[in-house]
């Protein structure tokens, strides 16, 4: 009992050890150990080993399956788990020896298959180099084909992958197969032959500067490096890991990613670009994620296959006026090579494919990406980002791999042509929030204190699926805990708390009760606001001595701590500075627009209509900027990468600041007729973008609804409208679209999004179908939906990572709202545990039309429940099940609720591993219904007993349409001889 007790204290570590470098090599050694000591059974094994499920899902998953098994396969699991990481600090320290050497398992005579499981270690450790000989030894026995040698062969596997996938596919076919194998191997070793091919070795100045590389990227990423970089937070203490996905689902590759991911195989688009994408909106994360990418490379974790990494700022790029080389680039911006500098370089010129480049922050750069200035030769000079857009495209250094992160928003299609796969960063999931702030605070009574306030405000919640808003929190727990539950509603909010948090926490003053501390650090605002509105006009985030001197900032404002020094390459004679974060910056800004009576009338206009096309063209940023650089602008006439995108940041805080509901904090402050002309103007210019997107709306084809397809402005019009926290704003803007569908697919919709779109969309005066497929809206944000649920006549959420829990949270408020009559809910995260709620629905509300629950994860249990409600339901019109494991048990529940369907049109059980007993059941449907048209049984096993079933009900159905059977258990011969026989029979 102790032992198991153990594995269940110390759950968490083990969890991070075997996860946390983001490789599943640890996880698999284990579960060849055990399976090697017969601990697990082969269905143990395939249901924890899920493909494409998360890494830190399987490894809960064979956490759960040990200790359910009792102390003894927790013992065998702790002994594997110390064989394969002995160097993981504090687990199983105080085992009393269960921890003990590996035991050996005692040799049988066994059959060959037999002694592929037995043996799996070992045969996975002398497989992994010599695949390709294993494999032409089966070809040429007769055993295996080229089809075979492609499954394992799968290039986003490792090696050590490779040779289980062998392993598995060999057993499979039996101890014939296995015995060749068997004999391979010993004929190898027999013969002398090494299985693991010697190593190259790359030149010793090379490994020396290996060292230093390393030594310098592990010293620059230890630490949290943006919003909490003057705190000194370990990276390794904080860092959570947040939400990846490709962006590009058409791929084949659903679900989550982990880090390794990025710069691995897995969802490449283009095999020929070298760089991969990493978007994400502001405060996301991405500079964190490329952080702790360094520092697993730099402490030998993981991303081994590269021998050099060189990590870029653009941010500090911007701050490089030199002409450079690719060498001077390299060397001076990252580490500079002891000696033999041109060997080194020579080097890296002739194994491209062991380099690795990362560029944080291409939105931050002052220019936006251009093919215009073609350059191949390494050791010409050129501006940084000329080498940069060179870098990215291939024409310099072709074979390196690029990382780049970026906002979406910046990264135009010109760029998006040389790009090897676009990832998503999505900031965190709700376990992501719960984690963080775990480890953001040592105390855990603290933490859960805050998680429950957090639960009991979700729009809050939501918000802290942003990493930089989730830090705030953190931080300004105090302030948060003390400000009663619901205050804080928008990022504004946010904001505005941790301003109040550095005042009254740096400030010598005692702390002021009421709005007047806001007045009391005025000056500090004015100087702080000046600085980075003349920043964001100029793209300028780093800031030297002169420019806080220019801006009046004294070293009292700066020890606010709003900025934290920055290590600028470009000047090493005096300070340099720039804000916590972006979007920090944007938010001062914000505040210089709103308290300032110098800018001027047409600032606003300008903050929420950028013109790109222009530049910095307008006189409201052109006078930020030195004399010099707006000669340079004006010659070059190039937009910036950054401005439109953190205009909109600056704008949207612009609007939650001049809210009613913030409004007396400026009374002391600013003039109050100066505010409200403020408020006028902002009023105005979002009542006409949302005129503008009305007005693009196209007119519909006859017999058609009217669609409005929404742009990501969009989107951003209606936060700014939330942040304004006025409902009068928002139902003008409602009262002028008229659509019957409404359509945001691809629009990084969360749920902070979900949020803004509900308070808006509540005031619609028609009920609309609301299309949100392919974001990031989740359970949190399905619960932020609600408040616009009555006016949604159909919800199509696909591919949202939405769990039971959600729908459990919509279904109950979807079952009173009169209109909801359709839903979607394609790649989700459901399993059975959601269809009592879908039974419920279809049983409660006679007038729902479809439903459509496809790709999740539901059996014949679910289906029987579902058919529960069915049986009680005569309206609904289209069932979609397709992609799930409902098999013939299910089919036959559902076929049974629907036999007296009088509305049924379309049904679909594509996928479902539905046989011939299944076929014949819903053969019933077809015999019976007077309304069904069409239905689908594609990719199932169902056998010609089950195709004839289908043929006999046909014959008593004249109005049926078609019945699709692609790819099912039927010879060539068999699908001839039915086709010709009944022509609605699809094949």
């Amino acid at each position: 009992m102790y032992v198991q007790e153990l594995v269940l204290r110390q759950r968490t570590e083990i969890l991070n050890a075997l996860c946390s470098s983001g490789s599943a090599e640890h996880l698999e050694q284990v579960l060849d150990i055990l399976l090697s000591q017969g601990e697990l059974i082969w269905e143990d094994y395939q249901n924890i080993q899920v493909p494409g499920r998360a890494l830190y899902t399987n490894a809960r998953h064979l956490l759960d399956l040990v200790y359910t098994k009792g102390a003894e396969s927790c013992r065998l699991f702790l002994a594997a788990f110390k064989h394969v990481l002995p160097e993981a600090q504090g687990v199983c320290a105080s085992s009393s020896g269960s921890c003990s050497n590996l035991e050996e398992k005692e040799e049988y005579k066994s059959s060959s298959t037999q002694t592929l499981v037995t043996q799996r270690p070992s045969l996975v450790s002398k497989l992994q180099d010599c695949i390709d000989g294993a494999l032409k030894a089966l070809v040429i026995s007769g055993h295996f084909t080229s089809a075979d040698c492609d499954e394992v062969r799968l290039p986003i596997h490792t090696p050590c992958q490779q040779a289980r996938r062998l392993l598995d596919h060999v057993r499979s076919k039996g101890e014939s197969v296995a015995k060749v194998l068997l004999e391979y191997i010993q004929q190898i070793q027999e013969s002398g032959s090494a299985l693991k091919q010697e190593k190259w070795t790359p030149p010793k100045e090379v490994i020396k500067f290996q060292k230093k590389l390393s030594s310098s990227v592990s010293a620059q990423s230890c630490f949290l490096s943006t919003y909490g970089g003057t705190s000194h937070m370990s990276l390794e203490d904080i860092y959570t890991d947040g939400q990846l996905e490709l962006a590009n689902t058409s791929v084949g590759v659903h679900g989550p990613l982990c880090l390794e991911d990025i710069v691995g195989t897995v969802g490449t688009v283009n095999e020929e670009a070298d760089t991969v994408l990493v978007s994400g909106e502001a405060g996301g994360g991405k500079s964190t994620l490329l952080q702790r990418l360094h520092l697993l490379w730099a402490r030998g974790a993981a991303f081994q296959d590269f021998l050099l990494l060189f990590p870029f700022s653009c941010r500090k790029l911007n701050s490089e006026h030199r002409e450079l080389s690719l060498q001077e680039l390299l060397f001076q911006h990252c580490c500079w090579p002891d000696r033999e500098q041109e060997e080194i370089f020579q080097f890296i010129l002739d194994h491209p494919h062991l380099i690795l480049f990362t560029f944080d922050g291409l939105d931050e750069l002052k220019q936006s990406f251009s093919d215009e200035h073609r350059l191949c030769c390494p050791t010409q000079r050129a501006p940084a980002h000329i080498l940069l857009f060179n870098l990215i495209q291939g024409f310099l250094m072709k074979g390196v791999r690029k990382v780049v992160t970026s906002r979406p928003e910046a990264v135009g299609p010109l760029l998006r042509e040389h790009l090897r796969k676009e990832v998503f960063l999505k900031g965190f999931s709700p376990s992501g929030i719960d984690c963080f702030v775990r480890k953001h605070h040592s105390d855990p009574t603290v933490a859960a204190k805050v998680l429950e306030s957090l639960q009991t405000n979700t729009a809050l919640l939501g918000l802290c699926h942003s990493p930089v808003l989730c830090w705030i929190v953190s931080q300004c727990h105090k302030e948060l805990l003390g400000c009663g539950e619901g205050s804080l509603q928008t990022i504004t909010d946010v904001y505005l708390m941790i301003l109040q948090h550095f005042f009254q926490h740096q400030s010598s003053l005692k702390p002021i009760t009421g709005v007047g501390w806001l007045q009391a650090h005025l000056q500090t605002v004015l100087h702080l606001g000046q600085l980075a509105f003349e920043g964001i006009g100029a793209t300028c985030y780093i800031f030297s001595d002169t420019d806080l001197k220019t801006c009046g900032v004294t070293e009292k404002d700066i020890c606010m701590g709003f900025l934290m020094q920055s290590k600028d390459m470009s000047s090493t004679h005096s300070k340099c500075y720039e804000f916590l974060h972006l979007t920090m910056q944007c938010f001062f800004a914000a505040l210089h627009i709103v308290l300032s009576d110098n800018t001027d009338r047409s600032t606003i206009p300008k903050v929420f209509e950028p013109r790109r096309e222009t530049g910095l063209s307008s006189k409201c940023f052109m006078a930020c900027l030195p004399s010099t650089d707006q000669q340079q602008q004006a010659s070059e006439g190039e937009a910036t990468a950054t401005e439109k995108p953190n205009m909109q940041i600056t704008a949207t805080f612009v609007s939650g600041l001049l809210s009613q509901r913030h409004r007396r904090l400026w009374l002391n402050c600013c003039p109050t007729a100066v505010t409200e002309k403020k408020v006028r103007q902002v009023v105005k210019f979002l009542s006409k973008g949302m005129q503008k997107h009305f007005k693009s709306i196209p007119q519909p084809v006859e017999g058609e609804k009217k669609s409005m397809h929404a742009m990501p402005g969009f989107v951003w019009l209606i936060k700014c409208i939330y942040e304004m926290q006025e409902s009068r704003i928002a139902k003008d803007a409602m009262s002028k679209l008229e659509v019957d569908h409404l359509k945001l697919t691809y629009c990084n919709i969360g749920p902070v999004e979900c949020t803004a779109l509900a308070f808006v969309l509540q005031h619609l005066r028609n009920p609309v179908g609301l299309q949100l497929d392919d974001n990031s809206v989740g359970d949190v944000g399905v619960e932020q939906l609600l408040p616009c649920m009555h006016i949604c006549n159909s919800l199509y959420l696909r591919n949202n990572n939405i769990t039971d829990e959600g729908i459990r949270k919509l279904l109950a408020k979807g079952m009173q709202c009169e209109n909801f009559k359709k839903i979607a809910l394609f790649n989700n995260k459901l399993t059975d545990a959601c269809t009592q709620h879908f039974s419920q629905l279809l049983k409660t509300k006679q007038n729902f039309l479809s439903l459509r629950l496809g790709n999740n994860n539901l059996t014949e249990e679910g289906a029987k429940q579902l058919a529960e409600g069915l049986k009680c339901n005569h309206s609904l019109q289209f069932l979609g099940l397709w992609g799930n494991k409902i098999g013939d048990e299910g089919a036959e529940a559902l076929a049974s609720a629907l036999e007296s369907s009088k509305t049924l049109v379309w049904f679909s059980l594509v996928d479902n591993g539905v046989g011939s007993a299944g076929a014949c059941a819903v053969a019933n449907i077809i015999k019976n219904s007077t309304s069904l048209e069409e239905l689908w049984l594609t990719e199932n096993c169902i056998t010609r007993s089950g195709v004839e079933c289908l043929i006999q009900a046909l014959e008593h159905n004249t109005h049926m349409k078609s019945v699709w059977l692609r790819n099912n258990d039927l010879s060539l011969e068999e699908v001839e001889e039915m086709a010709q026989r009944e022509s609605r029979l699809i094949f």
